[in-house]
């Protein structure tokens, strides 16, 4: 078989098209978990897994092991994977968004450099708009100029450490690791419309309910978050496309407002204002005790004042029920 790619990233959709409930994806987490111990859940339609082991276990190359976890999806839960095969979690995940549902797209161990040569600056993970027009301003517009140019001249460009990753990921090393059991280190939630969706309000309006969701759980649950990923799905000429951006907060926290306002942020950068949305996913990520977290200290009455109304609301929500308090603009 030759070597093979140890480390799977699977992307997970109903038959529909639609994301997984929050039952059939931990169901297929734990059907992941029959085949290797190592896996990442990335919540609320992917995963990693580290098949290593698996592999020699089964005695199957990668595409056939990966052609089995599909058939067993589909039988056990009517959902389709698309799947990511590659050396390091990075690359497994630039492999996914490759694969067409109901297939697996492998990058070879020795093929990283041919995978990620032509792509463009903003294919590499952690590098945003704001990064990728930086670079381009430098004629750095494809992952394999990345790769080529001296690492003393991104790190200039765009500062030591970052210039350092942006090197190593366009050169296909990643360090990290597929963390088993991963799945408290982020939280999703998800609101679908029943029809395709056009109007921006609406759009505006899932997103602060999930915000208020995720907001309230983590502070029940103390905990602080340190990025939001959100995830809208849209219609496309070919059916229905996702899009997902994360970024990262200012400070960690669970503080509604400012979850709203980076999923505001966020969504804005998608450009999709006239797309015809049909669900947003919004995933808090990056989670930790919120006692660990540091809060800088403003003189502003308004943030003060809202944190106050905030732990008054969520007393009421323990005592009385989910949707005993809400924001102004959800009461309708």
């Amino acid at each position: 078989m030759g070597e093979q790619p140890p480390v799977l990233c699977l992307r997970f959709r109903r038959i529909g098209g639609e994301l997984p409930d929050s039952a059939e994806y931990e169901g297929l987490i734990a059907l992941l978990g029959a085949f290797t111990p190592v896996v990442e859940a990335a919540p609320p339609d992917a995963a990693l897994a580290d098949v290593s082991g698996a592999l020699r276990y089964f005695g199957q190359d990668v595409t056939g092991l990966a052609s089995v976890i599909r058939v067993r999806a589909l039988a056990l839960h009517g959902v389709d994977c698309a799947i990511g095969a590659a050396a390091n979690p990075m690359l497994a995940r630039m492999a996914a968004r490759q694969a067409a549902p109901g297939t697996t797209f492998v990058v070879p161990v020795d093929g990283a450099a041919a995978f990620l040569g032509a792509r463009p600056a903003a294919a590499l993970d952690g590098v945003g708009a704001a990064t990728a027009r930086t670079l381009c301003g430098y004629g750095l517009d494809s992952v394999g100029r990345i790769a080529a140019a001296p690492l003393a001249t991104l790190q200039r460009i765009t500062g030591v450490r970052t210039g350092r990753d942006l090197w190593e990921r366009a050169n296909g090393i990643d360090r990290t690791r597929v963390v088993p059991n991963a799945a408290a280190r982020s939280i999703a939630a998800e609101r679908s419309f029943p029809r395709d969706e056009l109007d921006p309000e609406q759009h505006r309006r899932a997103l602060l309910s999930l915000t208020e969701e995720l907001g309230t759980r983590l502070r029940t649950e103390g905990q602080v978050c340190r990025a939001l990923a959100v995830t809208v799905r849209y219609a496309a000429r070919s059916g229905y496309a996702t899009l997902t951006r994360s970024r990262t907060l200012r400070e960690p926290t669970a503080h509604s407002v400012e979850l709203a306002g980076l999923a505001y942020r966020i969504q804005d950068s998608l450009g999709l204002q006239r797309a015809r949305v049909r669900g947003i996913a919004l995933r808090a990520e990056g989670l930790y005790e919120a006692e660990r977290a540091a809060h800088q200290l403003t003189f502003d009455p308004v943030d003060e004042r809202a944190r106050r109304i905030e732990e008054v609301a969520d007393r009421l929500r323990a005592r009385f029920g989910p949707d005993v308090v809400k924001p102004g603009r959800l009461a309708a």
